[in-house]
């Protein structure tokens, strides 16, 4: 189990990249509708309208990439949640006719004072179930 102190530090990294990429995904004219969105006992990190599409958003963030890629955390099993999440977020909204698709933006902090985060984003980073 890990400590207080680093689950905290883990959550105020978050945070700081679901910022990132509310700043990024606003700069490229997306509309955010929702962040850190609960359902199903689980969270989207940012829900958005890229035009009349609905765009589920998972963040990733680190502050290094020694230990891989941020991207590379979003594996079969995280894919299959955020789709779980997203039908129920549709279903509950009654979106079922609107075009939809998960993103995945990731973020990588500098350690360098004042250093720039570098934010790539994916747009429809894998396939989902519909």
């Amino acid at each position: 189990p890990e400590s207080g102190a680093m689950a905290s530090a883990r959550d105020e990294l978050g945070r700081r990249g679901e910022d990132e990429a509310a700043r990024h995904l606003k700069s490229l004219g997306y509309r955010i509708v929702g962040r850190r969105e609960r359902v199903l006992r689980g969270d989207i990190d940012i829900v958005a309208l890229d035009g009349r599409t609905v765009v589920f958003v998972e963040v990733r963030s680190r502050t290094d990439t020694a230990h891989g890629h941020p991207a590379e955390t979003v594996g079969s099993t995280k894919q299959r949640r955020i789709a779980e999440l997203a039908v129920a977020y549709i279903r509950r909204h009654r979106l079922e006719d609107q075009s939809v698709r998960i993103d995945v933006v990731a973020v990588t902090f500098s350690n360098e004072p004042g250093g720039k985060p570098v934010i790539e984003h994916y747009q429809n980073a894998f396939d989902s179930p519909w």
